[in-house]
């Protein structure tokens, strides 16, 4: 087990070395000069010079990426060209929408899909099973952000239960701080539940079709007994697979949710910094994101380990 852990940190940190040169890389070659999208067309070019040796744009590449990942090993993202404030407090503030935003969209997900999903696998066939895969497509089919629109419709603008949009703090309250997400977190939540929904009954349907299960039957298990005690725990692999993937996309995805809510979240900052060439915030916000994708994914490879014993045997 202690080697399985030891090589899944080593397949972690070279991914995260990988990305980053794929995250620099990515964002230098880009056109646009940061220094002069600052200081406009207008501006001289010893102004231009100026301002890029300040900005420390003047430093070779090569080097100006080992600048930038020594001082994320120390916890220095740099500090941000256009507001000159540092990247570590910038995402340290949004952080607290952001992350927040993605485990309440997580949570309103997984508690709809399960249900959902074991309850189609045990009709399936019926005409209850056919009525929740049917709105489970639509789920998929539906742009969140336009489901966005219409919840802000509904329940913002006729009925007047929630905000618009914005985010009053967390000083206000966390009552308040969850009312201000929520429109936002069911909007996320709706697809990605119904994904989850589908492979839920996908998996539990084939493990229903296993073996171990037809010998509980055997021994005198209801199905729906055997479905409870035996189904779902085996059918949860592919599961957390999907549910790891859903906390990254959710982290990573909410670009335009934010945007629609006028949350001050990473999402808003990204699509920000990317319009005012803050190259430095980009590549750190979008490096913060990559490390939480693979933390996940690792978490969710030693979750495989716990819940399903036949792994555990053959690393053991």
């Amino acid at each position: 087990m202690l080697e399985y852990f030891i090589r899944r940190i080593i397949t972690l940190f070279f991914t995260l070395v990988i990305a980053s040169v794929v995250i620099f890389v990515s964002l230098e070659i880009i056109p646009g000069d940061p220094a002069s999208y600052m200081l406009g067309i207008n501006a001289q070019q010893d102004t231009i010079l100026a301002l890029r040796k300040e900005l420390g744009l003047d430093v070779p590449k090569i080097e100006r990426y080992f600048i930038w990942v020594k001082g994320m090993l120390f916890g220095d993202f740099g500090i941000s060209y256009t507001y000159r404030s540092p990247v570590i407090e910038m995402v340290s503030e949004r952080l607290w929408v952001s992350l927040p935003l993605a485990i309440y969209a997580l949570i309103l997900s997984t508690f709809i899909a399960l249900p959902v999903g074991i309850y189609a696998a045990a009709n399936r066939g019926k005409v209850s099973d056919l009525s929740v895969m049917g709105v489970t497509q639509i789920g998929i089919a539906i742009p969140n952000f336009w489901f966005a629109m219409l919840l802000v419709y509904l329940f913002a603008i006729i009925l007047r239960w929630f905000s618009a949009g914005g985010f009053p703090g967390w000083e206000t309250g966390i009552f308040f701080g969850l009312k201000a997400l929520t429109l936002p977190a069911i909007s996320l939540a709706l697809p990605q539940a119904s994904i989850l929904a589908r492979v839920m009954r996908s998996s539990l349907i084939d493990t229903l079709n296993e073996d171990f299960i037809k010998t509980a039957r055997a021994k005198g298990l209801s199905y729906n007994q055997a479905l409870v005690n035996h189904g779902i725990r085996n059918a949860l692999i592919p599961v957390l697979t999907i549910i790891g993937l859903q906390f990254s996309f959710l982290m990573a995805g909410a670009i335009i949710i934010e945007n629609v809510f006028f949350l001050p979240g990473l999402g808003r900052l990204i699509f920000q910094s990317i319009a005012q060439r803050d190259i430095i915030v980009v590549e750190s916000v979008i490096m913060l994101l990559v490390f939480s994708v693979v933390v996940v994914t690792f978490i969710v490879d030693i979750a495989y380990v716990i819940v399903d014993p036949r792994l555990r045997s053959s690393i053991l």
